[in-house]
C-alpha cells in the first residue's frame, strides 16, 4: 500500500466506528448489526468515499424515516423493534451485495474513482451502476415501506388490486411508489455531487453522469415494484384474529391474505436487490 494512501483506511474505520457506535447507542442497529456495520462502512469509505457516501445517505435517512410515526407503525406491525433496530441479518440483506462489488472495484481501480464511462470500461461501468441500483433499490423500498404504511390510504395487493390491510406483504399506496421514486433519487443525488470531488472525466462524460439521478430513481421504483411483488406472491400473509394484526406465518388463529410461506423478509429483499442490481448495471451499460 502506498505512504500517501496509509490515511484513508485508518479514516475509514473511524468514520464506521462513529457511525455504528451512534447507531446503537440510538438502537438502529442491535450488537450484532452495529459489528457488521463497521465492517461494511469501513470498507465502503475506504475504497472510495463516494460509495461511502452511497450507504451513509441510505442508512441515515432510511433510520429517520423508522422512527417517524411510531407509535402508529407500532399499532400494524407485529415485528416493531424501538428504533428500527436492525440485526446483523438486515445490514447483511441490505449491504452485503454492495459490498462485494466494492470490493471488486476497489481491486481493479486502487485508490482511483472512475466516472460511468463504457467506452472506457464496461467492467467498471457495469459494477458502478450496480452499486448505484443496490442501493437506490435499499432507500427506495425502506422509504416506500416506511413512509406508505404511514399513509391514510388503503393499500392495495400488487397482484390482484384488492384492498388490503396495512402491514400485508406485497400492498402498495401511491405515496409508497412516490417515495420509492424520491429514495432512489436521494441516492443518485449524491452519486452525483460526490462526484464532482471525488472524479476527473471529460466534460462530456462528466455532463452525462446527471442521468445517474433519473436512473437511480427508476431503480428505487424498480426495486419496490419488485419487492412487493415477490412479497404478494412468495411471502406469507395472515391476518392474526388474537392480535389483530398481519403476521407472516400461518397458525390456527390466522386467515390467509395472500401469498405462499416460502421466502421471509430478509430474503426477499436479497432477491429484489439482486434483480435491481442487476437490471441498473446492464442499463448502465447502455446509457453511459
Amino acid at each position: 500500500m502506498e505512504g500517501g494512501h496509509l490515511i484513508r483506511p485508518v479514516i475509514a474505520a473511524l468514520i464506521g466506528l462513529a457511525i455504528a457506535g451512534k447507531a446503537f447507542k440510538k438502537k438502529s442497529l442491535d450488537f450484532s448489526g452495529a459489528i457488521l456495520g463497521f465492517l461494511v462502512m469501513s470498507i465502503h469509505f475506504a475504497a472510495g468515499f463516494r460509495y461511502g457516501a452511497l450507504l451513509l445517505a441510505f442508512f441515515l435517512t432510511s433510520s429517520k424515516l423508522t422512527k417517524l410515526g411510531e407509535e402508529k407503525k407500532k399499532k400494524v406491525d407485529v415485528e416493531f423493534k424501538e428504533g428500527g433496530q436492525r440485526n446483523w441479518k438486515q445490514v447483511l440483506s441490505n449491504s452485503g451485495i454492495a459490498t462485494t462489488l466494492v470490493l471488486i472495484l476497489w481491486k481493479l481501480m486502487g485508490w482511483q474513482d472512475k466516472c460511468l464511462d463504457s467506452k472506457e470500461s464496461t467492467l467498471i461501468t457495469a459494477l458502478i451502476g450496480g452499486i448505484i441500483g443496490h442501493y437506490s433499490c435499499c432507500n427506495g423500498d425502506t422509504w416506500s415501506s416506511e413512509l406508505g404504511i404511514l399513509s391514510n390510504s388503503q393499500p392495495r395487493l400488487i397482484t390482484t388490486f384488492k384492498p388490503v390491510p396495512k402491514g400485508t406483504n406485497g400492498g402498495v399506496t401511491v405515496a409508497g411508489l412516490v417515495a420509492a421514486t424520491g429514495g432512489g433519487s436521494v441516492i443518485g443525488l449524491t452519486f452525483v455531487l460526490f462526484g464532482f470531488f471525488t472524479t476527473k472525466c471529460s466534460s462530456g462524460v462528466a455532463l452525462k453522469q446527471l442521468i445517474v439521478i433519473p436512473l437511480a430513481a427508476l431503480a428505487g421504483l424498480s426495486g419496490s415494484v419488485i419487492d412487493s411483488l415477490l412479497g404478494a406472491t412468495l411471502q406469507f400473509s395472515g391476518l392474526c384474529s388474537v392480535r389483530n394484526k398481519v403476521v407472516e406465518k400461518p397458525g390456527p388463529t390466522v386467515k390467509k391474505i395472500s401469498g405462499l410461506d416460502i421466502l421471509d423478509n430478509n430474503a426477499v429483499n436479497i432477491i429484489s436487490i439482486l434483480l435491481t442490481t442487476l437490471l441498473t448495471s446492464i442499463v448502465s451499460l447502455y446509457v453511459f
